[in-house]
Order: structure tokens, then sequence, then C-alpha cells
């Protein structure tokens, strides 16, 4: 696998404003998931439902 150092370094010195120690401190998969890449899925609605099912809001003590 080949890397496009001098667009990754942009990104990251640059884009993320990390500091070259910062940067080479970094994997590639870190790298990538601060750059927006790869990670879970964002949770949409359907996701939030299930959660909402499995894991309902207790009412009671009159904090809610």
């Amino acid at each position: 696998m080949s890397f496009n150092w001098p667009a990754l370094m942009r990104a990251g010195i640059t884009g993320l404003r990390l500091t070259p120690a910062e940067f080479w401190a970094l994997t590639p998969a870190e790298l990538r998931l601060m750059l927006g890449e790869g990670g879970a899925a964002p949770l949409r609605r359907a996701g939030l439902e299930d959660l909402m099912a499995k894991w309902p809001d207790i009412s009671g003590g009159g904090n809610d």
C-alpha cells in the first residue's frame, strides 16, 4: 500500500493543526479516523429507535 505523504501531512498538519511530532506519532488508522474516514457509521433513526426500545428511559424521581 502506498501513501500520498505530502497530502497526508498537509491534512494532518494544516487541516487538523497537528504538530509534526503529533502527526508522526499517529498510526495510519488513527489518522484516518481523525480525517473522518473509517470508524463506525453514524447513528441513523432506525438505530436510535432500536436503542430506545432496548433501553427506555425510566420515569420516576421527578428529575425528568
